[in-house]
């Protein structure tokens, strides 16, 4: 059996993944990048709504308005759902969710990650050029649009605490509205319009693009089980159809297979995962989206993506592996119908992926304590396309002795031990 030697074997060929591998091959490592597709980019990275979101300073956490909560309690929010029979499996982890979502703690996370947001376009840009894809960043910013003067005014307030550390943006009228996207239709009590963040309109295939340029410098490519790692005295190897690839150290940057890794080697992380939903199609006539747009009250984006409008669902709660049910999606797709014209479906079925979260909306990036030449990079929530390229450089310069650009302590994984 053909054998692969190289320094490091990066487990996982999503955003997160390719990112970390090009970081340590400009570091003079090599590196064989690990997937069980043939291609970077198919899982977790290739749905999303394509945009990196370096105006993102708070993350995603669990409200604590009582009314929201009901909501979500009773199954009748729009940007939640779960599923009553997965409950068992997932409520310890929404537990601790709840916990880690307190105003201190939430300050905690968003402070701890803000250097990776501030990076994170800057890290995206610089790839881009060096792949010579610069057709796969539009500078668009986005639109969240609010129907009710309540939401409205919930997200102002959210916004001007944003524009403390450097957020820019403007709040919109139903006028200024309409001159940014003449083709949306609804009653709008007002939008914040954010201009920063890039927009990807083919995440899939700009994990495809650093891929191939990660194989244009010499990095090896490499179809194999990430659950057969092994370690040995030399360090790390893990089989494949072609052969064993072997290297002195690993990483897991599996998204929300992580788990499949580090479980059997006595590593009680929490990692769990909020699924999601999307479908292309196609716009009706000569519609025209701008800009990404998010109908707040109702939970759904439109993304105007190379293959058609991507329309994505929120959250849903239930195991990573069970069947889909794109509920959410059927519900938002006569809403989506009525905010933007829409023709048909050019999906044969959904797509479903999920997003890998850690309780405090902080990735696991560094060592693992147990075990000599291990390391992890996952965990990176809704911003897994955001900051695969910054989180990268973080862990390379981690792992090559260089002084880290952002301190790398609050992403440790001896926080949950």
């Amino acid at each position: 059996m053909a054998e692969l030697k190289a320094d490091v074997l990066v487990l996982g060929a999503g955003m997160v993944g390719v990112g970390a591998a090009l970081h340590l091959q400009r570091r003079g490592r090599d590196v064989i990048l690990v997937d069980r597709h043939s291609l970077a980019g198919e899982e977790t990275s290739f749905g999303n709504g394509g945009l990196i979101e370096c105006a993102s300073v708070f993350p995603y956490m669990f409200p604590r308005d009582f009314g929201q909560i009901l909501q979500y309690a009773l199954n009748r929010s729009s940007q939640v759902r779960y599923q009553i029979a997965d409950l068992p499996t997932f409520l310890p982890w929404l537990v601790r969710y709840f916990l880690a979502s307190s105003p201190k703690r939430t300050l905690h996370s968003a402070m701890a990650e803000l250097p990776l947001i501030r990076r994170s376009l800057i890290e995206h840009e610089a790839l881009m050029a060096e792949a010579a894809v610069p057709e796969l960043l539009r500078r668009t910013g986005w639109l969240k649009l609010f129907r009710s003067d309540a939401t409205l005014s919930n997200a102002v307030r959210e916004f001007q605490r944003a524009q403390q550390y450097g957020v820019a943006g403007e709040v919109l009228d139903s006028k200024a509205i309409a001159a940014r996207e003449p083709h949306l239709s609804g009653e709008f009590a007002g939008a914040i319009y954010l201009p920063a963040p890039g927009f990807v309109p083919d995440p899939g295939g700009l994990a495809k693009a650093y891929a191939a340029l990660f194989q244009r410098k010499g990095g090896r490519f490499f179809v194999g089980d990430a659950r057969r790692l092994e370690q040995d005295a030399g360090g790390w190897r893990v089989a494949g159809s072609g052969g064993v690839a072997v290297a002195r150290e690993a990483v897991v940057a599996l998204g929300p297979w992580s788990d499949l890794v580090f479980r059997p080697l006595g590593y009680s992380i929490p990692l769990g995962v909020k699924r999601g939903y999307h479908l292309h199609l196609a716009p009706r006539g000569n519609a025209v989206l701008n800009h990404p747009v998010l109908d707040s009250d109702f939970g759904y984006l439109l993304a105007p993506m190379n293959r058609g409008i991507r329309l994505t669902t929120g959250v849903e709660f239930a195991r990573r592996d069970g069947p889909p049910t794109p509920i959410q999606l059927e519900r938002a797709l006569p809403r989506a119908r009525a905010l933007f014209p829409l023709g048909d479906a050019l999906d044969a079925k959904p797509w479903m992926g999920a997003r890998p979260c850690l309780p405090d909306m902080l990735p696991v990036i560094g060592k693992a304590p147990r075990h000599a030449g291990l390391w992890f990079d996952f965990g990176h929530q809704h911003h897994g396309l955001t900051l695969g390229p910054a989180t990268g450089r973080l862990l390379a310069e981690m792992m090559t002795g260089e002084t880290p650009f952002a301190d790398p302590r609050p992403f440790a994984v001896e926080r949950f031990s």
